[in-house]
């Protein structure tokens, strides 16, 4: 199983970035997919859930309304949609996937960073 996540950087306050991950190694369109999070000093936290035939079933209270997840069965690719971006969104961003009798599964992580 291999986890890759790409769309991470820098940006201002207001502003949006679309991260990707991109998994193999496993029948993607068979599993839900998540996103999680880890500011500094901070425990890792999940972000958003996506099922596997794509209706969201889980946001964090916090990016309510901002972020959206989805996902193409087709290209086997998670998004997360992050739109009115806040400092307190910086954080290092994960794709997991959970498979049941398989175990958790993590990619290396991308960087967000919100700062004027």
């Amino acid at each position: 199983v291999q986890l890759v996540e790409s769309g991470g950087g820098l940006v201002q306050p207001g502003g949006s970035l679309r991260l990707s991950c991109a998994a193999s190694g496993f029948t993607f369109s068979s599993y839900a997919m998540n996103w999680y999070r880890q500011a500094p000093g901070k425990e890792r936290e999940s972000v958003a859930t996506i099922t596997r035939a794509g209706g969201s079933i889980y946001y964090v209270d916090s990016v309510k309304g901002r972020f959206t997840i989805s996902r193409d069965n087709a290209k086997n690719t998670v998004y997360l949609q992050m739109n009115s971006l806040k400092p307190e969104d910086t954080a290092v961003y994960y794709c997991n996937a959970d498979l049941p009798f398989f175990g958790s599964y993590w990619g290396q992580g991308t960087q967000v960073t919100v700062s004027s």
